[in-house]
């Protein structure tokens, strides 16, 4: 009984990391994106700075996942949610990774004339910061359902991207004095969709570890 009472906090300890990790994750993203929006080098600065906090918190709980797997021998939805927590820590690691990106376009561009207002733009980062804080919660509950509407929501941000990338190619053509800048934020709109393709991939171990199905590379069909 002690034994599955230390292990049951294990459990709870390793949930609360991921969730630390999570939050960090999301606070990168926000603050690459205010960084972006408000032109604010600063907050740039910091987004790239912080990064090393987020990747050292992904090693420990790598660790700690590896540990509880060689010593402990779980199975079913232990085993699940272990491997899950490992898959989820993964996508967070790339989604502050994208975060960095976006804070060093912003970097750049704050030091040019802005361009024209974007409201695209400001969709797609509102849409992938959604699914992420989204992904977090399903996470936290358990909600498959949740989850299942993260995936779909994926759609959206490939859209708007493709709508950025369209806008930007006609913007190039008519104001050839602004291609550095116009590609500057077309990689940025493509950070912004793969943030959201990782959200999605974070949903998908959420319904992983909750129901035990592998749905990866389909969680849209």
């Amino acid at each position: 009984m002690e034994i599955r009472r230390r292990f049951s906090q294990e459990l709870e300890d390793l949930k609360l990391e991921v969730l630390r990790m999570a939050a960090l994750a999301e606070s990168a993203l926000g603050k690459a994106l205010q960084a972006l929006f408000e032109r604010d080098s600063d907050i740039a600065e910091q987004v790239v700075e912080g990064d090393q906090e987020i990747d050292l918190l992904e090693v420990e709980i790598d660790r700690r996942c590896l540990r509880m797997l060689a010593l402990d021998q779980p199975m079913g939805r232990d085993l699940r949610f272990i491997i899950g927590c490992m898959r989820v820590c993964i996508n967070l690691e790339r989604i502050a990774d994208q975060a960095v990106n976006i804070a060093e376009r912003a970097l750049y561009l704050n030091q040019r004339p802005p361009l024209p207002h974007q409201p695209l733009m400001e969709q797609l980062a509102a849409t992938s910061m959604d699914m992420l804080k989204r992904t977090a919660s399903a996470f936290n509950n358990g909600n498959t359902s949740q989850a299942s509407e993260v995936c779909q929501t994926d759609d959206t941000a490939d859209e708007l991207n493709l709508k950025i990338l369209k806008h930007f190619i006609d913007y190039i053509i008519d104001e050839v004095r602004s291609v550095d800048r116009a590609v500057n934020t077309i990689i940025i709109s493509r950070c912004l969709e793969r943030c959201a393709d990782l959200a999605t991939n974070i949903a998908e171990a959420v319904i992983f570890i909750v129901e035990g199905v592998d749905i990866k590379h389909h969680c849209q069909s």
